[in-house]
């Protein structure tokens, strides 16, 4: 199983979305947008 893992010299803030990327193999601009308009923002 795959691991969790923050990369923040590839992200933007902290590399989070870059890291659920990298997870989910699912481009990290996807999810900077589920985050920006999805109201997890707040929780980011």
């Amino acid at each position: 199983m795959k691991k969790l893992y923050r990369f923040p010299e590839k992200g933007y803030v902290g590399g989070v979305c870059y890291g659920l990327g990298e997870h989910t193999n699912i481009d990290p601009i996807i999810w900077r947008v589920i985050t920006v308009f999805g109201g997890l923002g707040v929780a980011y």
